[in-house]
């Protein structure tokens, strides 16, 4: 198996997720940040910790409390996911990496398959309403939860009348818990969910090695997932829109951090393109080889003496 793996926003999204969802309820996106950016000093004032990089999620809810965002439901997330414009290219580019492996007569002689996942730390329910979630395998993303049961709820004969209003956090994924989704998808987590990520685990029986996987990302905030991909003998590509996050993702290549950078333009024939499609085969015929060294070394039964 060859997974690739995708972060979200300025990958396979122009801009950040969250622009559908202010433009409805009317907010500026750049007053949002702004103050999503001064929560950690300001709760630092008071004694207090908060992470930087999921700061935002208690200010959406903060919104949704009687504030801009009042009515807001994982329903409207997907409804304003839908409307989440992609990357040129997207989402052809997933579907063309599975037929290359599925037309080549010895990757398919060797059953090797493709499989796609999203690994991000935006709103995993936009993701889920995008058009982009019939092409990929799996989503890791930050959960915003509705209607939380109350104490003694399990003796409940009926179910609470449910509000659908989000006011809980329910599963946060950082810049660097993202390591913890790529281990899951290495031993199979999500398609074992009796597996511990915890548990010790042979390298011949992870699902996915790390060497079999293409890290797809936008910058700096990604360095601990290209590092432990990369330090495993993966693929890693950087990604940038334009001009403005250009330089990042440059300096991610002059520093060693990822083995080459192109344009989010996944239009066939372009440079993301072609480094992506060449990895797979890389990574393909890499698999073809150590089987087929592994099966030369496997003596024929001796047969009888004439």
């Amino acid at each position: 198996m060859i997974a690739f793996i995708w972060d979200f926003d300025k990958t396979l999204t122009p801009g950040y997720m969250q622009e559908p969802l202010f433009e409805a309820y009317g907010v500026e996106s750049r007053d949002f940040w702004v103050e999503v950016n001064s929560l950690v000093d300001h709760y630092a004032a008071r004694g207090l910790l908060v992470s930087k990089d999921t700061a935002y999620l208690g200010h959406i809810l903060s919104y949704v409390d009687g504030g801009p965002f009042s009515g807001l439901t994982n329903a409207k997330l997907r409804e304003l996911g839908a409307k989440i414009p992609l990357a040129p290219g997207m989402p052809d580019l997933m579907d063309r990496m599975r037929r290359i492996v599925a037309e080549d007569e010895r990757f398919a002689h060797h059953e090797i398959k493709v499989e796609h996942y999203i690994v991000s730390t935006g709103l995993r329910q936009m993701i889920e309403g995008n058009p982009i979630r019939g092409h990929v395998d799996g989503i890791w993303a930050c959960e915003l939860l509705s209607d939380p049961p109350r104490r003694g709820y399990l003796d409940e004969l009926d179910a609470l009348q449910a509000t659908e209003k989000l006011t809980q956090v329910g599963y946060v994924l950082d810049n660097t818990t993202k390591t913890r989704a790529i281990f899951e998808i290495n031993k199979g987590v999500n398609v074992e969910p009796g597996l511990d990520v915890n548990a010790r685990m042979d390298p011949d029986e992870r699902r996915v090695p790390i060497q079999h996987m293409i890290y797809v990302a936008d910058g700096p905030s990604d360095v601990p997932v290209f590092s432990l991909v990369g330090r495993q003998g993966g693929a890693t590509l950087g990604v940038w829109t334009d001009r403005s996050n250009y330089d990042n993702v440059k300096r991610l290549e002059d520093d060693g951090r990822v083995n080459s950078i192109a344009r989010a333009d996944y239009t066939e024939g372009l440079d993301a393109d072609m480094w992506l499609s060449a990895s797979l085969r890389d990574i393909a015929t890499r698999i073809c080889d150590a089987r087929d060294r592994r099966l030369s070394t496997i003596a024929a039964p001796g047969g009888h003496v004439v």
